[in-house]
């Protein structure tokens, strides 16, 4: 992973659908966008926690208001974007934590009041995207018009996976597809994965929790991207559709964020001068 500076965000189209889905009455899942900033949070507050919506909540407001603080008028101060990032999601692991300690000893029950919460989060600046993420909340890229898979999920059923143990047939029909190995707030430290790419104009990123690829296919997210991409509020809504048509058994939340091409001060007076006098 490169080092990048704080640097100036880039011009994105941003959609964002959150949705309980058919079984649930709860919505754990908790989304951010801060265009001004190029920013993307997703958390999923997990599923067998009490609490999981009070901790995907957390998760967001910490992490926006600490990147926002941290970022916002400084369009270069030469820091070290992915450790801003990093120091951040530490921060709100730290306070996550510490307030589900105190709800267990409210309760003097030490398991009864565990809080957690996955998290993605995207952050555009310079022609970059820094990626980070913690559980099995997913960071997609659609590029080309083909579909990739940006993160690596940090869960029992991935491990299983990766020392083929679960073939992807049997990891379908798995019960421990929700087996998080790492998330926020259930360990006063927490290893968060960091990556960065380019981000290049016409690239389109989705961030979604695991309600929306445990019930659609690789191929269905790829083939709405790509017939819908001139309309992200539709293909998100799209996206959350099919996720509840075909069971929608977890709560279903997904962000697009499709990058605008660059536009210097030059392109915009011509572009102006070109409208005004129908060139």
């Amino acid at each position: 992973m490169t080092n990048t500076s704080s640097g100036t965000p880039l011009s994105l189209e941003i959609a964002a659908k959150t949705d309980p889905g058919i079984l649930r009455d709860l919505n754990e899942d908790s989304i951010a966008t801060v265009n001004d900033l190029g920013l993307l949070v997703l958390a999923d507050g997990m599923g067998g926690y009490q609490s999981g919506d009070v901790a995907s909540s957390l998760t967001t407001q910490i992490i926006v208001e600490g990147l926002t603080a941290e970022l916002q008028g400084k369009p270069n101060n030469g820091s070290d974007l992915a450790a801003l990032v990093e120091n951040v999601i530490k921060k709100a692991n730290e306070t996550i934590y510490l307030e589900g300690q105190q709800r267990a000893q409210r309760v003097h029950n030490s398991q009864s009041q565990a809080m957690g919460s996955t998290l993605a989060l995207l952050l555009f600046r310079d022609g970059q995207a820094t990626m980070a993420h913690v559980g099995d909340s997913r960071i997609y890229r659609l590029r080309d018009k083909r579909l990739e898979l940006m993160t690596h999920d940090h869960s029992l059923l991935q491990e299983q996976i990766d020392q083929g143990i679960l073939n992807s047939e049997a990891a379908a029909r798995s019960h421990n597809r929700h087996l998080v190995t790492r998330g926020l707030g259930l360990h006063a430290e927490v290893e968060v994965t960091l990556d960065e790419c380019e981000a290049l104009p016409g690239d389109i990123y989705l961030v979604c929790s695991d309600g929306l690829n445990d019930m659609v296919d690789n191929a269905d997210i790829e083939l709405v991207l790509n017939s819908l991409q001139a309309n992200l509020p539709l293909a998100a809504s799209q996206l959350v559709m099919i996720a509840n048509d075909n069971g929608g058994d977890d709560n279903i939340s997904v962000i697009l964020a499709k990058v605008r091409p660059h536009t210097t001060p030059d392109a915009k007076k011509n572009g102006l001068f070109a409208w005004l006098f129908g060139r």
